[in-house]
């Protein structure tokens, strides 16, 4: 009993002081801790620190630091190469002023499916985003709404080969690749898609009928980042002229491309067998799939910057960037996912996972997607969440998967698209960093932010998991 209350009382704790700023890297040891304690087992706090949550930090660099690494590096080559602004300019010329929204969702999508970051992506994208929805005279506050949309939810979770973490994530647990249940993906992601432009749209109309424009805004102020937006806006102004659309889209192409490459013609025709004897503990099976998005991104670097010898501003400033661009993201998973074993480690955690489980017991994917998403919104982290319940869950789960004869590939996809829905909740680290790029508040921009990455994204898991109950994976 008390070891329930202590977990709550943690979580609850968690998502306080993250809403409030402070640092997960410090909160969550504090809060594992501090869940041992409340939970009556004095002697057992400190060995909870050293050894099962450092042991569960350093498994999740061990298996996902490369990926984060050369993520950060790749997003950030694109940006100041002058790439993603490229992209972004063409798009805005073929669309025009007039479909405002919808051309700065399609620069967010093509990015961040591309594999660039979504915060390097919200950097870049604001200040273009800022003119077109002026020009158009469209309100402000959408801005934020558009932005997330296009960066935060079909082509982070439920788009086919996506390079986003939250998409490699479930890759060693359920054997699967960042392809697994392509169709199904791909739907969901048309719904994502549709339902938050629509949503967008009629909000937008509202607005101009109400008699309401772009507002009145002082432009320079963006909040605690105006310094990194103005950042943005310097590197764009110093690198675009350098770099054509068609220049810039061969990385983001090599990515998806080579992915798909290397996992369904290269890897399958290749004899590992040398390789398991001369690492006899390896999960071959588990491995391929995050194999082959790391040569992906490696390839991708490379090409970026041969692409444009002779017109980097400074390669090296770029590489050290995209380097620590790394570092808090993945060390902030990295210790929620600590906090996560700790909890699990105690005993009213058994009560809680047997309540998750046995939800519905004939069908998994339900509980699997309440799971997800609920510890997504607790840890205001599409990744935290995934890591946590897969690191606790994920044996159970694949067993239940098999046990009902559904397909892991349909269970990867739905644990994505699910953490993807109540990851952005107020607290979430993501919203807060949107809003105060674009200057805003909660107030101002969160109701129709929350429409497009929460309710409507839920809506498209709902979907999935009714048609691969219906009609299995595919």
């Amino acid at each position: 009993m008390f070891s329930t209350f202590a977990i709550v009382i943690t979580l609850l704790l968690l998502m306080f002081f993250a809403y409030r700023g402070y640092s997960v890297l410090i909160l969550a040891p504090i809060m594992a801790v501090l869940a041992v304690l409340l939970s009556g087992d004095f002697l057992s706090s400190i060995p909870a620190y050293t050894d099962v949550f450092m042991s569960a930090l350093s498994g999740f660099l061990l298996k996902f630091f490369p990926i984060f690494l050369l993520g950060a590096l790749f997003g950030r080559l694109m940006a100041d190469s002058g790439a993603a602004t490229a992209i972004a300019n063409t798009v805005v010329e073929k669309l025009g002023a007039s479909k405002a929204i919808l051309a700065v969702i399609l620069v967010c999508a093509i990015l961040t499916y591309g594999g660039v970051s979504l915060f390097v992506v919200a950097f870049a994208i604001y200040p273009i985003a800022k003119d077109l929805f002026k020009a158009a005279d469209i309100p402000k506050r959408l801005i934020p709404a558009a932005i997330a949309l296009g960066s935060f939810t079909f082509t982070m979770t439920a788009l086919p080969g996506t390079p986003a973490i939250q998409n490699a994530i479930p890759i060693p647990y359920y054997n699967t690749n960042v392809f697994a249940a392509p169709v199904l993906g791909i739907i969901g992601g048309t719904i994502m898609f549709i339902g938050g432009w629509l949503w967008l749209q009629t909000r937008a109309k509202k607005a101009n009928a109400a008699g309401e424009g772009y507002g009145q805004h002082d432009e320079e102020d963006t909040g605690s980042l105006g310094s990194s937006t103005k950042e943005a806006k310097t590197t764009e102004v110093l690198t675009t002229q350098h770099t054509s659309f068609t220049v810039a889209m061969i990385p983001l192409v090599l990515v998806i491309a080579l992915n798909a490459l290397l996992t369904y013609a290269v890897f399958p025709s290749m004899d590992f067998t040398p390789l398991q004897t001369q690492f006899p503990d390896l999960n071959i099976a588990g491995s391929l799939g995050l194999w082959s998005i790391i040569i992906s991104l490696i390839v991708a670097c490379v090409v970026l910057i041969l692409l444009r010898i002779g017109h980097w501003n400074n390669l090296q400033k770029t590489i050290n960037r995209g380097t620590y661009d790394s570092m808090l993201p993945i060390f902030n998973t990295a210790s929620e996912v600590g906090y996560g074993a700790v909890i699990a480690s105690l005993a009213g955690f058994i009560i809680i996972r047997d309540s998750i489980l046995n939800l519905t017991p004939d069908n998994p994917l339900i509980s699997e997607a309440v799971a997800m998403t609920t510890l997504a919104g607790i840890t205001g982290s599409s990744s935290g969440g995934l890591s946590i319940a897969l690191s606790t869950l994920g044996e159970d789960y694949l067993r239940m998967a098999v046990n009902a004869g559904i397909d892991p590939e349909l269970m990867h996809r739905v644990a994505v698209m699910a953490a993807g829905g109540l990851d952005t909740l107020p607290h979430s680290g993501a919203v807060i960093t949107l809003l105060a790029i674009c200057g805003l508040t909660h107030k101002q921009s969160y109701l129709n932010l929350a429409m497009v990455t929460i309710v409507i994204p839920l809506i498209a898991v709902t979907a999935i998991i009714i048609l691969g109950t219906m009609f299995g994976s595919f």
